[in-house]
């Protein structure tokens, strides 16, 4: 039986796609202010998770993007459980000045995990599938036109399931609505503008890599 060669590239990025998500994760108990405009601070790394996706659905298929998602899920499970703990857990005396703070950051991160991480399944597992399904069906052209599309769908479907249930209560409706729609167009302006570079990562790994997969009558099964 073959065994499946997991490369350097491919581990580069499965490292940086969960980074970035554990990361996006702390990053969104802050709400950002530019002008009239809410964003989460979670906005800085979250999109670079669906660049990522991109490149490995293009490059390996949908098979190891489904392998990155669940890892990326696992990681994130697991940070939000060792937060927990720390909270739990008794604070050294000099420390109580902090301790609001703290647990403001962790007892928070828990709701926008549980959010999260339904969100990012949703989310990350329709990109993933659209850029497979698109890279068939326009044999392998288009990868502007499939990065882009594949983003918004994502990032729309992560958008509607998150906020609701990350900031349900903690803001007025209006303005959880309007952060909604502001982080779907801001993360899809983010992916236009690193296109480029997006577009050279995916072309240098194909050709150090040799592989450039297609998913022809492949099961989309997320397990």
């Amino acid at each position: 039986m073959k065994k499946e060669r997991i490369s350097v590239p491919f581990l580069v990025l499965t490292v940086l796609f969960c980074t970035c998500l554990i990361a996006s994760n702390l990053l969104e108990t802050k709400i950002l202010q530019f002008g009239n405009f809410s964003l989460t601070g979670g906005f800085i790394v979250f999109p670079i998770s669906y660049i990522i996706n991109d490149c490995i659905a293009e490059v390996w298929g949908f098979r190891r993007t489904r392998l990155i998602i669940w890892l990326g899920f696992s990681m994130n499970f697991f940070i939000a459980i060792m937060g927990q703990i720390a909270v739990f857990l008794p604070a050294a005396p000099y420390w109580m000045e902090n301790e609001p703070h703290f647990n403001f950051v962790f007892s928070l991160a828990p709701r926008i995990a549980l959010a999260s991480f339904f969100a990012f399944l949703v989310g990350s597992f329709l990109n993933a599938i659209v850029i497979s399904k698109m890279k068939v069906a326009s044999k392998g052209k288009h990868f502007s036109l499939r990065a882009i599309l594949s983003t918004i769908i994502g990032e729309s479907a992560d958008s509607i399931i998150f906020f609701p249930l990350a900031f349900w209560g903690m803001m007025a409706v209006p303005d959880l609505v309007k952060l909604m729609v502001l982080q779907v167009i801001a993360k899809t302006v983010y992916e236009i503008i690193v296109l480029p570079v997006t577009i050279r990562v995916v072309k240098y790994i194909k050709r150090i890599e040799g592989t450039d997969v297609y998913d022809n009558d492949i099961s989309y099964n997320i397990f």
